[in-house]
């Protein structure tokens, strides 16, 4: 899987996404898919990371309780 990294604009390959969907995880290893060499491993914290398309990372990959933080709309009940 690749992703952008925001800081650099350099596409990031995600040696193991399952770190990605973790929330309780705060960095997962890549390594920068720039140059002509393969780079070496690192560690990416996911709030540097985005879609190639532009578009955040999904909030359950970040925060355990992300349901919590979720507004639910009133909704009107008439009888």
């Amino acid at each position: 899987m690749f992703l952008q990294h925001k800081p650099s604009g350099d596409l990031v390959e995600i040696l193991n996404p399952k770190e990605l969907w973790n929330p309780y995880l705060v960095k997962v290893k890549g390594r920068f898919h720039a140059g002509e060499e393969m780079q070496d491993p690192e560690p990416f914290t996911k709030s540097h990371l985005i879609f190639p398309s532009g578009e955040a990372l999904p909030l359950c990959w970040f925060d355990p309780a992300y349901r919590q933080h979720m507004s639910i709309p009133d909704i009107a009940v008439h009888t």
